[in-house]
């Protein structure tokens, strides 16, 4: 019997759906059914320049594609503006929802999605790509490994790009009407997710926005920051995320024997092999020449690219909905759901002058 695949509509020409189009057609389980976009002639161009399959639909509605019969599930990579219309549509309408990050411009918002998404039984993912990467697992066997790594103490994450002219002027993450959480939202999204990934999504007690976040001229974050205190054992965590420093993409995890670094984490330097280094029970050698062990270098390879795992995991949770075999895994909402509180509570920080902010699930 032929494998039947999820089929995929695709809301909205992005550059990032270029790689998730991409990501769809190297997985088994998925094919492209449509494609909408507000122009019809957008929408014909980019599903030819991406090699959609010949039987791919194009829309010059983001509705028409909701309306398909043919359509199973949808990424949604609008502006953050748009999630809270479309994705209540596209539940509404029965499609699983991929929804890209930020996933919501505040917990309301995204309360709304989620409750639509529950309330149509269908399956909500944000598309968070390092997720899905072996590697991340790895990491995490790493971090609960009481004899190599202890007990976690801390985590430092951070997200710095430093893009081009025309993006700092015309791009939607620095327009206040399309994604008014600035680089809080894009960049900071992946820094707070590696700190909440790293404590096993146990929120923090309280959040403390970093003094002075840097703004443009419409009053879009560029650059920011935060701490967060759990309150218990010591531990902490801080991220900065920004617009304006050269690239950066790191986490940096401390436990009671051991730690661990990854360089690359968001995308990996090379889309088959993903690394990080890690260490335990290190000493000073003697006159605190050097310390020893080094950290060892670990290799994870894979044959396809991260986001092409990520649509395809997505792809068998719709598939077991769709056959009546499970119910829509909530794991993901959940970790969403966490990140956008942190995300909220790093804003509350701000507008009442840098002190910390409880944060309630």
């Amino acid at each position: 019997m032929a494998e039947t695949r999820i089929r995929f509509g695709i809301l909205g020409c992005a550059n990032i759906a270029r790689k998730v189009s991409r990501a769809m057609l190297l997985s088994p389980n998925i094919t492209i059914s449509a494609i909408g976009s507000r122009s019809l002639e957008k929408a014909t161009a980019f599903a030819s320049e991406n090699h959609f399959p010949e039987s791919a639909k194009v829309y010059g509605s983001y509705g028409a594609v909701l309306d398909d019969p043919d359509v199973d599930a949808v990424y949604v990579p609008l502006p953050t503006s748009l999630h809270l219309q479309w994705a209540v549509v596209a539940a509404q309408k029965k499609k699983h929802v991929l929804l890209e990050k930020p996933v919501a411009l505040n917990v309301g918002e995204l309360d709304t999605i989620l409750a639509a998404c529950e309330a149509s039984g269908v399956q909500f993912m944000d598309a968070t790509m390092w997720m899905h990467h072996p590697r991340t697992a790895e990491m995490k066997k790493l971090l609960l490994d009481e004899q190599r790594f202890g007990q976690l103490k801390s985590v430092h994450s951070l997200y710095t790009v430093a893009p081009d002219d025309d993006f700092m002027k015309n791009d939607i993450r620095v327009k206040p009407d399309l994604d008014s959480l600035g680089a809080l939202g894009d960049a900071g999204w992946y820094t707070i997710r590696a700190i909440l990934w790293a404590n096993d999504y146990e929120l923090p007690k309280t959040v403390t926005a970093f003094a002075d976040p840097v703004y443009n001229e419409s009053g879009v974050i560029l650059s920011c920051g935060a701490s967060l205190n759990w309150k218990k054992d010591g531990k902490v965590a801080t991220f900065y995320c920004s617009f304006l420093s050269n690239l950066c993409t790191d986490i940096v995890a401390l436990g009671s024997k051991g730690n661990f670094r990854v360089h690359d984490f968001i995308i990996p330097y090379n889309e088959k092999v993903g690394s990080f280094y890690a260490v335990a029970n290190t000493k000073w050698i003697e006159l605190a020449l050097g310390s020893d062990p080094v950290p060892s270098e670990f290799k994870i390879t894979i044959d396809v690219p991260q986001e092409a795992l990520m649509v395809q995991e997505f792809g068998r949770l719709v598939e077991g909905v769709r056959n009546g075999e499970a119910k829509p895994d909530k794991k993901w909402p959940v970790i969403s759901r966490k990140t956008q509180l942190v995300i909220d509570a790093v804003v509350a920080s701000i507008k009442s002058g840098f002190v910390p902010v409880e944060v309630i699930y």
